[in-house]
């Protein structure tokens, strides 16, 4: 009967400690809980397996639970990337704008305007079509640039520029070459020279400039079409534009006064 009674004492204080433990172990768990690094390193393992839905409600509650923490912006910025990966620029738009009128001093702030570039960057249009994003990326991408020159995103900035101005370099183009084909040659002739003035970092320049030569020509403006074409020579020679513009210019001009033209470009 007493080794009962001791057998039955030992069990119950196994039993308390197991309860013990697993109480200890639960007030352990709230207090990790209780701490925002905790719950944002959850959501980031959520997002790294790709499970969207899931990150984003953890970030949120992040975000609800910690206001004033550093991860409750990260949460933030996390939350408007997913919305860029889901291709949900609006919204992704949004947050980012969100973002810089409310924390205009963050650490990361290079980063949610690269981000806010990306996302007009990613909705550009064939160049026939409207260019209201081409202007939004650029202001975007030149931004990035201005405010933070160091920034490991300028470098990319500014190759996305190009790609930016080059594309509203072809729509100006393809607008031009409608003109010139109806005969609206001051239309046509505004439109080439907003590619040579604007864009002339773009692959569009020479072509610009001989539709340039072609536009003076056919308004027999044969000066400005024979200085026109010899500017093109200067900076393009071994382009087929400036072939085309030196056969046109020949109908109205000798080849020894022409390339004395060219001349006078490297002399002056």
């Amino acid at each position: 009967m007493i080794k009962k009674i001791i057998c039955l004492i030992l069990l119950l204080f196994c039993i308390n400690c197991s309860n013990n433990n697993i109480n200890s172990n639960k007030s352990e768990e709230k207090k990790l809980l209780a701490k925002p690094e905790t719950i944002y390193k959850l959501a980031k393992i959520s997002f790294d397996q790709q499970n969207y839905d899931l990150a984003r409600i953890q970030f949120k509650e992040t975000a609800k639970l910690f206001p004033l923490s550093n991860e409750a912006i990260q949460s933030q910025i996390m939350i408007a990337f997913i919305d860029y990966i889901q291709m949900d620029y609006d919204n992704a738009i949004l947050s980012y704008n969100r973002i810089i009128n409310k924390y205009p001093s963050h650490k990361d702030l290079d980063y949610v305007y690269y981000m806010l570039a990306m996302c007009n960057y990613e909705q550009l249009q064939n160049e026939a079509l409207d260019g209201y994003y081409n202007d939004l990326a650029l202001n975007a991408f030149n931004q990035v640039i201005k405010r933070f020159p160091a920034s490991k995103y300028a470098k990319d900035s500014r190759q996305k520029i190009i790609l930016v101005e080059s594309n509203i370099a072809a729509k100006h183009m393809d607008i031009g070459r409608f003109y010139l084909e109806n005969k609206k040659y001051i239309a046509a002739l505004n439109r080439f020279k907003i590619v040579v003035d604007n864009y002339s970092i773009t692959k569009f320049t020479p072509e610009a400039l001989h539709r340039m030569v072609e536009v003076y020509f056919a308004m027999g403006m044969y000066e400005d079409s024979y200085n026109t074409a010899a500017l093109l020579g200067y900076n393009y020679p071994d382009t087929k534009w400036y072939e085309y513009s030196y056969n046109l210019v020949m109908k109205i001009g000798d080849e020894e006064t022409f390339l004395k033209k060219i001349r006078n470009f490297f002399d002056g």
